[in-house]
């Protein structure tokens, strides 16, 4: 390795966080640009914009790379949305050159910037999916009055080696990455990249800018990188993955303000120690295939399956439990979109995530739009809060409680009587011991299908109204089936679930335990404590 690799290749560290809004929006779930600049010697931070749309987070970019050129500064631009597609879309998608260049022009030439291009996305999408495939393929995600015949609200199938992968090579080493052919839902990337590349190529070949700039892996390859000389390249445009590092995020700070800055100084700090340079070398485990694939249009993440190796080292273990929370709601704030859920919601769906270990599980969310504010009011004023199991009891914060009597009646001799005269389950005949207290209760079911499609029967027979239904089952058998039926009960009780086989006391305790709580939570836990239940 050249000994200038002790030094650093770039001279300022630009980080853009893209959004596909479909209207001006600042502050969080908005476009962020952060630019760190090494001045004599020391980091310093030249900007933290936050442009309301794309097109004027496109000039202030313009602007601000042409300044750091025309002062002879290496740059680094980061874009944290794929700049690249599986192999072989290219080529479906024009076959006269399929390359990562055919895929920009005509994205560029597709998505203009007029007010609705977030809406025309799905449209555009269908249309492409139709020449590729003749039916929903691959583009996927959006609410269900987008849909069409060439576009559909959920993932279809077909993805695999026989045609086109879900996800790139890139990605396939990067678990919590999205697959770029999903355009809407928690997490989504699929967008971005769509209205993202087209402002990345007009940025390429900008006037002020195309002579010095060049496209990682695209136009360098995979390989470590040198300083250029007078006559090369000074603004490389790359890939970045936000989530790759797990900044801690201040109460009343923005995430993604604070993501953009740490990773500027992130690169920064490995370029200072020449652990940057290596990093664009990509996998070096990738086939002479896999690495043609990579540098002709799938693209690379910088940093994936080397960031680990190149970071500090670490303690073996968190052992602080107020470190632990802290850490723990972090990171799944970091990893998580919580953009499209209600503001009411987010901490629950935290909560969730923090009780699975499964950020996917936002996808699945289903609510009515009054539960959070119907399940607070009820817990505020002490209503019972009934449930299925003693592991749901067990799981409920009793410090977080206005004195409400948590109530399970599945051991109750009744309910086992009752049980064995209908040939049920004991968590279904449970059901029917509630009738008492059911009247503005909140119902947290974290284990039997049978339970809640018994409150649903029950409550079509006229039975009393609980003011929230929390609903959990899991299993194999009933899961998805009961929580489907909850969705579609037209009796307009507020409600929460988790579509699928997915759920459990957990996550049940888990929901209940964050509406008890304040709306905002979800950064400042710092510990948990239990009590006897009634």
């Amino acid at each position: 390795m050249p000994s200038f690799f002790a030094s650093h290749v770039f001279d300022a560290y630009v980080m853009v966080d893209w959004s596909a809004s479909g209207k001006p929006v600042t502050g969080r779930d908005s476009i962020w640009i952060c630019c760190i600049e090494r001045v004599n010697g020391t980091l310093t931070l030249q900007a933290l914009n936050n442009p309301p749309t794309r097109v004027e987070a496109h000039e202030q970019l313009a602007d601000l790379l042409s300044d750091l050129l025309a002062r002879d500064r290496m740059v680094l631009a980061g874009f944290d949305f794929p700049l690249g597609y599986p192999a072989g879309f290219a080529a479906r998608l024009r076959s006269d050159t399929p390359d990562w260049r055919s895929v920009w022009k005509e994205f560029y030439a597709r998505f203009s910037d007029e007010p609705d291009v977030a809406r025309q996305r799905f449209a555009i999408a269908a249309d492409i999916n139709r020449r590729l495939s003749g039916r929903a393929f691959p583009f996927w995600g959006c609410l269900n009055a987008n849909q069409s015949e060439y576009f559909t609200s959920t993932r279809p199938d077909g993805y695999g080696p026989s045609g086109l992968a879900e996800k790139r090579l890139a990605e396939q080493r990067a678990p919590t990455t999205q697959p770029v052919w999903k355009l809407f839902y928690p997490g989504s990337v699929g967008s971005q990249a769509l209205l993202g590349i087209p402002h990345v190529f007009k940025l390429r070949y900008h006037p002020w800018l195309q002579a010095q700039t060049r496209v990682w892996p695209f136009e360098t390859g995979l390989r470590a990188l040198d300083r250029p000389g007078s006559n090369g390249w000074r603004l490389l445009l790359a890939e970045v993955y936000p989530s790759l590092i797990h900044p801690i995020i201040p109460t009343g700070k923005i995430k993604d303000a604070v993501q953009v800055e740490t990773l500027a100084r992130h690169f920064a700090a490995l370029d200072e120690t020449g652990k940057l340079s290596p990093l664009f070398a990509g996998d070096i485990s990738l086939s002479p295939a896999a690495r043609a694939a990579v540098e002709r249009e799938e693209g690379w993440i910088l940093g994936v399956t080397n960031l680990a190796a190149s970071a500090p080292a670490e303690p073996d273990y968190l052992r602080d439990p107020k470190a632990i929370y802290r850490a723990s709601f972090a990171r799944i704030r970091a990893e998580t979109d919580l953009s499209d859920l209600p503001e009411d919601l987010h901490a629950v769906a935290i909560r969730l995530i923090h009780a699975c270990g499964m950020t996917d599980l936002i996808d699945d969310l289903a609510f009515s739009p009054d539960v959070a504010q119907a399940a607070r009011k009820a817990l505020s004023c002490g209503a019972a809060i009934l449930v299925d199991t003693e592991m749901v009891a067990q799981g409920i914060i009793l410090s977080r409680l206005s004195g409400n009597p948590v109530r399970c009646l599945l051991n109750d001799p009744a309910a086992q009587a009752l049980a064995a005269q209908q040939g049920t389950t004991r968590s279904a005949a449970a059901v029917d011991l509630w009738t008492d207290d059911l009247e503005g209760a909140v119902v947290v079911i974290g284990n039997a299908p049978t339970a809640l499609f018994r409150l649903l029967e029950r409550l079509e027979e006229g039975a009393p109204r609980p003011a929230a239904v929390l609903a959990f089952p899991v299993g194999f058998v009933g899961a998805a089936e009961s929580k489907d039926a909850l969705i579609q009960h037209c009796g307009g009780i507020p409600y929460l679930t988790v579509r699928g086989r997915r759920g459990g006391s957990a996550m049940a305790a888990a929901a209940l335990n964050a509406l008890a709580g304040s709306p905002d939570e979800g950064v400042r836990e710092t510990g948990e404590g239990q009590g006897n239940r009634i």
